[in-house]
């Protein structure tokens, strides 16, 4: 499988180059040049699910798109990674009917009991491996608006080769999300508490990926969501809840899916692509509504940073959808230089782009099956009450907005509908309080971690200080 750059690099490359590079040379996000159709292997899919696992399944999708590593070792890998040590129940990812026709899909048993679990536990396996094949180093530099931060933290702790410098909004992310990362105190871990929001974070992540000879210098990686191995490992548990909730390969399913930077739901669109039966991908957002915006008016406007609201549902709190550039490419035909003027100058001259007149987007439900909703801090509680009321289940606040977008779309009669879960209540247990009046289950585990030390530098929204950073730690070794 090669794979190329959405705005037209010319250079193919394989999954391993791409593993540990992230952003393309012409800071475009790499897609494999097609997506394998399984229609004619759904039954063959759902036995391996259904006899042999989680980690199995996983291993068959991904050998889909990865032909660079060797078969056997692959396998171990996806072993390795998905477990019930791991993930706490044999299902990895097993799902519970919330109320007639629509479920939800448990994602955030992990260490870090959040969905980044899902895929960062493999991300970091396979960066171990492919590092130690190649006898090299990585650095890692990231930006979390609350999850992706913890979950690649513990899930490259320790890791040989690897150092992990790890951006955040300062203040933004909730008491817990802060204690997960910041109380971790492994040499190889670097948090930087940045002073702005989370789309500061994520612009100065791919400021120093464009900077070429830095990246190459310094050997920068990433883990966000613009690193196609943690697409690609999301795409498997929408095969793995499919299986769950339908008794043969011909019946539809939908999904909603709590949506800040895109990559979780297009995960679902490469799955949807690969033929598996999804009728509908409903994109579900906070008040920050810029996917809503799109979906439903084909216009696409990303916000500043000061228009960028704080919430209740703060790892949502995103203006500038990365991933969504993947999801732009196809919906144009995969023309790469339309793309490439549409988010490279169209969007720095007019700061926006409108395709509402376009029969690309017009057509684009009946092509992808894309629709919207937003939800909003009322609609947070109000919805948190009525699970918990109705249902004796607690939920996080970004599986709330989910649930309420659900509700709205779904029909009675129509096909299955899986909620992905984001995170377990904990995470946010303020408004989980605010909502219900006591405090969400805590594990064990993580009794007492707000009053841990905490290691992490405060530092302004500059590149060139974040720079300064690695090239300290790294001269440092």
């Amino acid at each position: 499988m090669q794979y190329l750059s959405t705005r037209g690099d010319p250079e193919r490359k394989r999954f391993c180059d791409i593993l540990l590079e992230g952003l393309a040379p012409d800071g475009g996000l790499y897609l494999p040049e097609h997506y394998p159709n399984i229609s004619a292997q759904l039954p063959a899919l759902r036995t391996i699910y259904q006899e042999q696992g989680y980690a199995e399944l996983a291993f068959a999708i991904l050998s889909l798109y990865i032909d660079d590593i060797p078969a056997d070792d692959l396998r171990a890998l996806t072993h390795k990674t998905y477990t019930k040590a791991v993930f706490g129940t044999d299902a990895i990812t097993p799902v519970r009917e919330l109320e007639q026709g629509l479920w939800l899909e448990g994602l955030s048993n992990g260490p870090t009991l959040a969905f980044k679990d899902m895929a960062m536990q493999l991300l970091g396996n396979l960066f171990e491996y492919e590092l130690a094949r190649r006898k090299a180093e990585l650095n890692i530099l990231g930006a979390t608006s609350g999850d992706t931060g913890s979950a690649a933290e513990y899930a490259m702790r320790g890791k040989q080769g690897v150092r992990v410098f790890m951006l955040s909004p300062h203040g933004r992310m909730s008491p817990f999300q802060q204690a997960q990362m910041f109380s971790l105190q492994d040499a190889n871990i670097f948090n930087i508490a940045v002073e702005g929001v989370f789309d500061d974070c994520q612009d100065i992540v791919k400021a120093v990926s464009n900077d070429l000879s830095f990246k190459q210098q310094y050997k920068i990686g990433t883990v966000n969501s613009i690193n196609w191995a943690r697409l690609l490992a999301q795409v498997v548990y929408y095969f793995a809840g499919y299986f769950q909730v339908t008794k043969n390969d011909s019946e539809p399913v939908s999904f909603t899916v709590p949506s800040g930077n895109f990559g979780n739901i297009c995960a679902g669109h490469v799955a949807r692509q690969m033929g598996l039966p999804i009728k509908q991908l409903v994109v579900a957002t906070n008040e920050n509504d810029v996917l809503d915006e799109f979906f439903k008016t084909g216009i696409y406007r990303p916000r500043s940073s000061a228009n960028t609201l704080e919430t209740s549902s703060p790892s949502m709190d995103i203006s500038k959808a990365s991933n969504f550039e993947r999801f732009v490419f196809d919906l144009l035909g995969r023309n790469s230089a339309e793309l490439k003027t549409l988010f490279t100058t169209t969007l720095a001259e007019q700061g926006f782009f409108d395709l509402s007149a376009d029969p690309r987007f017009q057509t684009q439900h009946a092509r992808f099956g894309f629709v919207s909703g937003r939800s909003t801090h009322a609609d947070r509680l109000a919805t948190i009450r009525a699970v918990w009321q109705g249902h004796q289940q607690e939920i996080d606040t970004h599986t709330a907005d989910a649930v309420k977008v659900a509700r709205e779309v779904r029909r009675a009669g129509d096909e299955p509908m899986l909620v992905l879960e984001t995170a377990l209540p904990i995470k946010f247990s303020a408004t989980i309080i605010e909502a219900l009046g006591h405090e969400p289950q805590r594990p064990a585990a993580f009794n007492g971690i707000e009053d841990l030390p905490k290691r992490v530098q405060v530092l302004p929204a500059d590149v060139q200080q974040i720079k300064a950073v690695i090239e300290q730690a790294t001269q440092a070794v």
